[in-house]
């Protein structure tokens, strides 16, 4: 399967902007040959805690419909971050679309960055996410999600592809390859990690971090790159003989764990 992962170069909080850019990447993407694209978190925002002006109507959301145009226009599944207003405060919003404009699933984060105060304007997701596509089972986790190892874990139970969308600082970069690199590992999947690059409405600069992991802990070398976008290929097979050759997925004792947890 061919992934394009999309280190967006995002505009802060303009949703015009960085929607033109991610039509034409999608575009880029599927002429590359992708039948996945990927962008970061908060796609066409930024990591803002400005609420009232990035989240969006769960049932009438204009990125939901923007994102589904794409995916349909160009015949591409789609994954994407959103701010939706779920309850009573907006929830930091993974979705994703078939390559034909569907809708397929939704997953709010589980952990706001409390650092930075998201906790204070995000509600908190409460259930994991995944979603089935061409040969691979997808689980979904978002950008702060990765510091807690415990719902990797839960996830790789039916997921071969963990993937974590992200606004993750330059300074902080060391611990993102670092952890995206232990969770292919301990779960034995792959793990893919999708970043921005630019410098945010915070002055904070965001370093070219994009990238796959395979169940070998091993950076996968893209296929192609170019600015914003490079193409991986996965294959289920090396999953499978790696997990052949050395396993350890069945060793795990989690009644024991969750009762000191």
């Amino acid at each position: 399967m061919k992934i394009a992962l999309v280190s967006l170069n995002q505009k802060w909080e303009d949703k015009v902007a960085n929607l033109k850019r991610c039509r034409e990447l999608a575009g880029r993407a599927k002429s590359l040959g992708a039948e996945l694209v990927i962008f970061p978190e908060m796609t066409l925002t930024g990591f803002s805690m400005n609420t009232t002006s990035s989240e969006e109507d769960a049932e009438n959301s204009p990125t939901i419909k923007a994102f589904s145009e794409m995916a349909s226009l160009n015949q591409i599944s789609v994954f994407a971050g959103v701010v939706l207003k779920l309850e009573s405060k907006p929830s930091n919003v993974f979705i994703t679309f078939s390559a034909d404009g569907k809708e397929q699933t939704r997953y709010a984060k589980i952990h706001p960055f409390s650092f930075a105060k998201e906790n204070e304007y995000f509600k908190s997701g409460s259930r994991l996410a995944k979603i089935a596509m061409s040969e691979f089972t997808f689980g979904l986790s978002i950008c702060y999600d990765l510091r807690f190892p415990e719902l990797y874990s839960a996830l790789a139970n039916d997921c071969d592809v963990l993937v974590n969308i992200a606004n993750w600082p330059k300074r902080r970069v060391d611990h993102w390859r670092t952890l995206l690199k232990a969770r292919a590992i301990e779960n034995q999947t792959f793990v893919v990690g999708v970043n921005r690059i630019g410098m945010d409405g915070n002055s904070l600069e965001y370093e070219y971090s994009s990238l796959i992991v395979n169940a070998n802990g091993e950076f996968l070398r893209p296929l192609y790159s170019e600015i914003e976008i490079d193409v991986y290929e996965i294959n289920r097979q090396d999953l499978i003989d790696f997990r052949s050759s050395f396993s350890t997925r069945q060793d795990r004792q989690l009644n024991i764990y969750r009762d000191w947890i």
